[in-house]
């Protein structure tokens, strides 16, 4: 990647450990590995690079929108991909890249800049490092195989639906977070959770009759082996929002994007 030779780069970080008097790796034969303040500096030098990356990208970004990047990330391709199929039509030239996840890794990709504008769900309120806009509301729903015995039904009750085997995803997942609270605020308790990692997971677990699972309505796709149903006591709508650092607002693509979003999703007041 550098272009040098290994016994360069060796007699580089050698001459950088004697000019400072300490050590930055430790040698096991021939393994290395990073000291204590070997691995502070590696932090620091990470950031210094991914600054250096931004400002490519600001400069990139200034001229007219015919080039460049958008890296998004999202838990879900039902919402994301429509706008970013309009963004393309309207800039041919952006390249976009999509990233999918559960909430909390979400999160850490925009903390860490891995990607530059995320699709969240009730993202944390009044964080100032956030500039956000709200899209339109969304509702969860629960649905059963279509030989359970609700299949012919159209809302269930919280308390029916706690006494039943409730099949989740993972720890960080949006739907899984919003209904526990949904559970808690309803006094309840859910004795019985199997959980599996991804959406297809659940959906191909509930088909075989496994148990009941969670998602929001504008992702339940149609299939005849499933049927969907309104918890009919308990607040199950939230909010999903798209979000970037206000740090990377001003980059020319982001601002594009996040315009585009705002003249599609106005506020309703």
């Amino acid at each position: 990647m550098l272009n040098i030779t290994q016994p360069t780069l060796s007699g580089q970080v050698k001459e950088l450990e004697e000019r400072y008097g300490t050590k930055l790796f430790v040698r096991h034969g021939r393994r290395i590995e990073l000291t204590d303040i070997g691995k502070s500096a590696f932090s620091i030098t990470r950031l210094m690079f991914r600054y250096e990356e931004e400002v490519e990208h600001l400069l990139q970004s200034a001229r007219a929108l015919t080039s460049g990047e958008l890296r998004v990330a999202a838990d879900a391709p039902y919402i994301a991909t429509p706008l970013l199929a309009q963004f393309q039509r309207l800039y041919p030239g952006i390249q976009i890249s999509i990233q999918y996840g559960n909430s909390e890794q979400l999160m850490s990709w925009l903390e860490s800049r891995r990607c530059d504008i995320a699709f969240l769900p009730n993202i944390p309120q009044g964080d100032e490092r956030l500039y956000s806009i709200p899209l339109m509301p969304d509702r969860l729903v629960v649905f059963v195989s279509r030989d359970h015995d609700w299949a012919d039904r159209r809302s269930v009750s919280m308390e029916e639906l706690v006494a039943q085997r409730i099949i989740l995803r993972e720890k960080g997942s949006r739907t899984r977070s919003i209904f526990e609270e949904a559970v808690r605020q309803a006094g309840q308790v859910l004795d019985d959770v199997m959980e599996i990692s991804g959406r297809e997971g659940v959906r191909e677990a509930v088909a075989a009759g496994f148990g009941i699972g969670i998602v929001a309505e504008s992702e339940f796709l149609s299939d005849s082996r499933l049927r969907a149903l309104r918890v009919s006591n308990a607040e199950l709508v939230y909010a999903e929002y798209v979000a970037c650092l206000q740090a990377m607002r001003s980059l020319r693509v982001n601002d594009a994007f996040l315009e585009m979003i705002s003249s599609v999703h106005k506020d309703p007041a």
